[in-house]
């Protein structure tokens, strides 16, 4: 974490806004959140301005999203955050950042998906709506989306944490999950868009439903069984299934998607035990949804060897 060395307060907000935006200075302003990159602050009753603050990379995220985002958000079947305006680093602030719409709802990590087939049908529309082919200059996602072999190192240390902490119950029985991700076919077909980073932090719920998803930072082009990942993240057991038949994914992407889900469920738990220790980096209220995850991917893990890709999508 590099945290920045301005003290972000809402008289830094408004007087950032009345240098480079004046129009919307005036708006009632209050702290909304501080997330893994960035603060967010609520402007007015439909906008927000997220300022970054921790990691270095943020920077970069956020114009990233001002590229891109508006262009995907017209097709997307759930309310997104799309960027209104760009501030540029200053003398007050020397970091740009952003103006988005605010998007209603609670964070899932806080307030869990209870509706399991509503939500998995509104999670297979927003994924088939983003899943297309994205072009060739397309932003990278620094291994997501990318081969699973490529966080090996990273997934086998973490579930050496998680194991020694005690989190970890059954160590074998991740590594064959690990293991038959691995093993399963590679993505064939074109990179598609991808969110990149759909755990329970970054998806909104109202009355125990999805109602929208937020933080396109790591939005890259892919494989999706990475966003696939996010049934057995986000919702409660059985769910999974309805997610994987309505975007009509092929065997060979589930498999995969399993893999990635299991990667973010140790990353999820190590994150929230930091949390609760009070440890920099830490978010309590990821460990819950984490361990549920980790609980459903292993009572549904396959006990014999898979069979033949079927025909599908794999989208």
């Amino acid at each position: 974490m590099a945290h920045t060395q301005t003290d972000v307060s809402a008289e830094l907000v408004r007087d950032l806004l009345r240098d480079q935006h004046p129009d919307l200075a005036e708006l009632p302003l209050r702290l909304g959140a501080r997330g893994w990159d960035n603060q967010l602050w609520r402007l007015g009753d439909d906008l927000a301005v997220r300022l970054p603050w921790a990691t270095e990379s943020a920077d970069d995220l956020l114009r990233k999203e001002h590229t891109w985002v508006p262009g995907l958000a017209a097709r997307l079947p759930l309310p997104v955050p799309v960027p209104q305006r760009l501030g540029a680093p200053s003398s007050r602030f020397p970091r740009p950042w952003i103006v988005t719409t605010w998007v209603q709802g609670e964070p899932a990590d806080r307030a869990p998906v209870t509706d399991g087939v509503q939500s998995a049908g509104a999670l297979a529309a927003f994924l088939t709506a983003l899943h297309r082919p994205a072009p060739g200059h397309a932003p990278q996602g620094r291994g997501r989306g990318g081969p699973l072999a490529g966080y090996t190192d990273g997934f086998d240390r973490q579930l050496a944490e998680a194991a020694r902490s005690g989190s970890v119950a059954d160590p074998d029985a991740v590594r064959a999950v690990w293991a038959d991700a691995l093993d399963a076919p590679a993505w064939a077909g074109p990179p598609v868009w991808l969110h990149g980073d759909l755990h329970p932090a970054n998806v909104l719920t109202a009355g125990g439903t999805i109602c929208g998803v937020v933080d396109f930072g790591d939005l890259c082009a892919g494989d999706p069984a990475c966003d696939l990942s996010a049934a057995w993240l986000l919702l409660p057991d059985g769910a999974a299934g309805h997610v994987q038949a309505a975007y009509q994914a092929d065997d060979a992407t589930v498999r995969r998607a399993r893999g990635w889900a299991m990667a973010r469920a140790l990353s999820g738990i190590l994150i929230g035990d930091a949390g609760v220790h009070g440890r920099p980096g830490g978010k309590a209220t990821w460990g819950p949804p984490a361990r549920a995850a980790l609980r459903r991917l292993l009572a549904t893990a396959p006990t014999r060897p898979p069979g033949p890709v079927h025909e599908g999508r794999g989208r």
